[in-house]
């Protein structure tokens, strides 16, 4: 187990089809789980965790490390997917043993239990203000990296989310990178049917973030972004970043994008499970095609 870094934006897209076929081999052995948000955070958590965050499952407690923050804790099966491909956790624990009582993988990330996992997360609107602590503890230690934390669309409606926000740009606290998977459906509405939004990013401008309106679908686009995040300046800081990356839920998979809200839960048979990785390796196609 060493630390890995997938430097080219096809070895990344491959990466990030492998990862959403786990997601699927999860839903099929280990019953029920949360799939469409997962799907959705694919590409945006491949680039970090196998790129930009500096990831390495040998030096999980390095104070200086950047730091990733699941704020949709419900989205804890794509960490442990990641986290068993980089060899922190066996398979068999999460295919035989998801959500059981006394084993380690629940359905939102425990931090206590589970290698690799910075903040135990699953009711929303908390992951930012953690996020927050924890960039205010590194500037004071003079520590120059990131926090990284990674909210839901429909998670954005907690006021909490925005007492962080205003917080952070009043602060200037130019070392968090939120990222909000804007995959226009939470659990029960589709986007607009119970907030609606005239420009979200104009929301984040308005409190003092820099704000970056993305293709969170577009590998080569996540990857130039991140490359190109301004540098974070303990003497003179600039602004707090966010990341909107605007994606489908259950992206990847035709029949989830099409009924997205009837998945954001779910389990699969055999049957359904060979044609559904058949869709992802047709998605992965087309999606270095358009490189």
């Amino acid at each position: 187990m060493s630390k890995i870094c997938l430097h080219d934006v096809p070895a990344l897209i491959d990466k990030a089809g492998e990862i959403r076929k786990y997601l699927c081999r999860s839903a099929r052995y280990a019953g029920n789980v949360h799939l469409a948000g997962p799907l959705s955070a694919t590409d945006v958590a491949v680039a970090l965790y196998y790129k930009h965050l500096g990831f390495d499952p040998e030096n999980l407690e390095d104070p200086g490390r950047n730091m990733f923050v699941l704020s949709k804790g419900h989205n804890g099966v794509l960490l442990y997917c990641i986290f068993c491909d980089m060899g922190l956790h066996p398979w068999e624990e999460l295919y035989e043993n998801y959500n059981r009582i006394g084993h380690v993988f629940g359905a939102h990330p425990n931090r206590k239990y589970v290698r690799g996992v910075e903040v135990s997360t699953g009711s929303l609107g908390h992951g930012l203000s953690w996020s927050i602590g924890f960039a205010h503890a590194n500037r004071n230690e003079g520590l120059a990296s990131r926090i990284f934390c990674l909210l839901g669309d429909g998670e954005m409606e907690e006021g909490s989310n925005w007492e962080a926000i205003m917080y952070a740009g009043s602060h200037r606290l130019d070392n968090i990178v939120a990222i909000v998977d804007n995959n226009h459906c939470s659990a029960s509405f589709m986007a607009g049917e119970n907030i609606k939004w005239n420009s979200m990013a104009d929301c984040w401008r308005a409190f003092g973030w820099t704000v970056f309106d993305i293709d969170g679908t577009d590998m080569h686009e996540i990857d130039r972004t991140l490359s190109g995040l301004p540098s974070v300046d303990l003497q003179s800081p600039g602004k707090p970043v966010c990341i909107i990356a605007n994606t489908t839920k259950g992206q990847g998979v035709s029949y989830m994008m099409d009924r997205p809200y009837a998945w954001h839960i779910g389990g699969l048979d055999d049957e359904k499970l060979a044609e559904t990785e058949a869709l992802i390796d047709q998605y992965t196609a087309e999606q270095k095609k358009r490189i």
